[in-house]
């Protein structure tokens, strides 16, 4: 698949990024450009009804600018998967989306619990869903390694009784190692 990923020196940072892409990620994420066009949402805790509507919002919009319908269905797939685990895991919070001519930066930031260990989390069948989100159908632990899957570059910073803030570019160009 092409991806390094980094624990970073801080226990509270991961990084994740398509081979070749490790500095312009880190320096697109710490210093972004200002954005062609930023769309706001606002993600309720555990509102399983309202959730998702801001992937959905997104990734219309990305539609009507014409992007390729392969990264139309990766954009959907991580934008959901972080704003379930918002609604899920959190007490709330929001999802930026900031849209460049050649890649979108999504930022969630939700308002804690936070995550004790970012690497055990991004562990596929890992969870710490409550029965609700198990009613609901969600808590599997696929969340955080579908985004990884489906974005170019994931960076994730949060501690244990803190928010936590999750970023994910999407460069609109077919990559084939995804």
């Amino acid at each position: 698949m092409g991806f390094e990923a980094a624990k970073s020196k801080s226990m509270n940072e991961y990084w994740a990024c398509n081979s070749g892409l490790e500095e312009k990620g880190k320096e697109l994420i710490k210093n972004s450009p200002e954005a062609e066009m930023t769309i706001d949402f606002t993600i309720e805790a555990k509102d399983y009804v309202k959730t998702g509507k801001a992937s959905s919002e997104i990734k219309l919009f990305l539609k009507k600018l014409g992007v390729n319908p392969e990264i139309l269905r990766r954009v959907a797939v991580a934008s959901y998967e972080a704003e379930i685990n918002v609604t899920a895991h959190s007490n709330g919070g929001y999802v930026q989306a900031h849209i460049y001519q050649d890649y979108i930066l999504i930022v969630f930031q939700d308002k804690g619990p936070g995550i004790p260990d970012i690497e055990q989390a991004m562990q596929p069948g890992f969870s710490t869903a409550d029965d609700l989100a198990r009613e609901m159908g969600f808590g599997a632990g696929l969340g955080l390694p579908n985004i990884k899957k489906n974005c170019d570059i994931l960076y994730i910073r949060s501690a244990e009784g803190s928010s936590t803030y999750l970023a994910i570019i999407v460069f609109y160009e077919v990559n084939e190692n995804v």
